[in-house]
């Protein structure tokens, strides 16, 4: 059966000839494409202005990002073997970089699967879509996994706010095997814990674990402060490097009593306490009272569109200002970002107007990215969302 063409406007086809896969409902010629005849998550012919073909792409036509490219080649059969074979490239490159099979396995845009995330734990496989395409595209999705990972249990975890913008409903749902309560990650030597199915996200964050190994070098015989600790991800990695002391800072209950859990698993309990509160009362009230050698600094995203960028940055401001109160002469702080509208640039702006409104001298030492299973699109700046910025609070220069 003929698919059905997407015609854009004249020119609007140089940034996908370019490597971008996204195409914006303002880019489509809705006189010879009226975008709300298309079926949302169908499959369509991309052409260019004079009609000829650029691709396939999977097709969102209520939403601003209105369609995605998933082939160059027009004639491409996307089948589960199309799939399968996606897969299988995103798989290869995580074994051939990590020792054990906990990694985000797929990375939307990054594996050139816009719209489809899956976090490896072992045999456990967890999937989020986040598209209209990649949610028709599920079962066969499924059967390649099937296929690529036999035995694996594959839990869909839709819960994420994007897929409001797809119009598409939350839903958590097992779609092959068994799939436990609880999800073990092994990082950087250490073992967690985490929860399947009412934890974050897909249940654990991999995208910093290259970030968190550089505590390596500064947490030995330290005093370490996390706030928005989650299930110690940063934390219990820094006391398994030599910490003599953490304080954890969330405002869950169930994910500090997670991160316990995890500290016994690793024989680190007697090092960790707990305090549990929104993390801006939590460090308030702490100033003045306690310092830390080295505090972490990673919070949920404050900026989640570009209409909340401006209260977003004054929260990142805020808080960096509020930890660096709370950080000894001599000490490190590391601020990360996942808000991908908030460059580094902006980011290390933030944090050098709250040390200089509290007279705090600091110098930036190192700066991190996102791990290598979150490959970035070169095409695509918003596939590149994760900054960590390493900063020494120097002595006050006479």
């Amino acid at each position: 059966m003929a698919l059905p063409a997407l015609r854009l406007k004249k020119n609007e086809d140089k940034r996908l000839r370019q490597g971008h896969l996204w195409i914006f409902s303002n880019e489509v010629d809705i006189r010879l494409t009226p975008l709300k005849s298309l079926e949302p998550g169908g499959l369509v012919r991309v052409q260019d202005a004079a009609g000829h073909d650029i691709g396939l792409a999977l097709i969102s036509p209520q939403s601003l990002i209105c369609a995605r490219l998933i082939s160059r080649d027009s004639e491409a059969n996307i089948d589960s073997w199309f799939f399968q074979k996606r897969l299988a490239q995103a798989l290869a490159l995580r074994e051939a970089h990590f020792p054990t099979p906990h990694y985000r396995l797929v990375h939307g845009e990054g594996d050139f699967l816009p719209g489809l995330v899956i976090d490896r734990y072992g045999d456990q496989l967890v999937m989020q879509t986040s598209t209209w395409g990649m949610e028709k595209s599920i079962p066969l999705i499924v059967e390649a996994l099937e296929r690529l990972l036999p035995g694996s249990g594959i839990l869909l975890k839709n819960t994420s706010s994007t897929r409001a913008l797809e119009g598409l409903p939350e839903q958590v749902e097992v779609l092959s095997g068994a799939v436990p309560e609880q999800l073990e990650v092994v990082e950087n030597g250490l073992r967690f814990r985490v929860p399947a199915r009412s934890g974050q996200k897909t249940g654990w964050f991999y995208d910093h674990r290259a970030n968190r190994v550089r505590l390596r070098d500064w947490s030995k015989d330290k005093r370490v402060l996390d706030i928005f600790s989650y299930v110690g991800g940063w934390g219990l990695q820094a006391a398994g490097f030599g910490a003599k002391e953490l304080v954890s800072i969330d405002s869950s209950q169930a994910a500090l009593a997670q991160l316990r859990e995890n500290a016994g698993l690793n024989g680190l309990a007697d090092r960790v306490d707990t305090r549990c509160g929104d993390a801006f009362t939590v460090v308030k009230d702490m100033q003045g009272q306690e310092q830390f050698d080295l505090v972490i600094l990673d919070p949920p995203a404050f900026i989640k569109s570009r209409k909340h960028l401006s209260e977003g940055v004054q929260a990142y401001r805020r808080i960096n200002q509020m930890a660096l109160a709370l950080l000894k002469p001599g000490g490190l702080l590391v601020s990360a970002s996942c808000s991908h509208h908030l460059s580094r640039d902006m980011l290390l702006e933030q944090i050098n107007r709250g040390a200089s409104q509290s007279d705090i001298p600091l110098q930036l030492l190192a700066e991190g990215h996102q791990d290598l299973d979150h490959p970035v699109h070169p095409a695509i700046p918003e596939s590149a969302y994760i900054k960590a910025l390493y900063l020494y609070r120097a002595m006050r220069p006479t």
